[in-house]
């Protein structure tokens, strides 16, 4: 069982810049994959980004060269910098654990609103 913690949500003007993190607590040797989701308003859940044990990452094309994904093992916390957002960017952001064994877990979700 794995518990998951999202912050660093808020309201930016386009161009800015968030920071969000994800801290996984629990039987965090159980996980395989850390990564960030979004849903839009109209829109269905995307994935963002994921970053794995060993440090293998993924982007979606839409945020590839603006967002990164990093983790800190230290802390077992997972981190999106995202900069240069737009207002397409506007959504609840996800973080999601994947397993070795058994069913992930999703957070709460945070909102990121990208707006003047």
């Amino acid at each position: 069982q794995v518990q998951v913690e999202e912050s660093g949500g808020g309201l930016v003007q386009p161009g800015g810049s968030l920071r969000l993190s994800c801290a996984a607590s629990g039987n965090i040797f159980s996980i395989y994959l850390m990564g960030w989701y979004r849903q839009a308003p109209g829109k269905q859940r995307e994935l963002v980004a994921w970053i794995t044990d060993d440090g293998s990452t993924y982007y979606a094309d839409s945020v590839k060269g603006r967002f990164t994904i990093s983790r800190d093992n230290a802390k077992n916390t997972a981190y999106l910098q995202m900069n240069s957002l737009k207002p397409d960017d506007t959504a609840v952001y996800y973080c999601k654990t994947t397993h070795y064994l058994g069913s992930p877990n999703w957070g709460q979700g945070t909102q990121v609103t990208v707006s003047s």
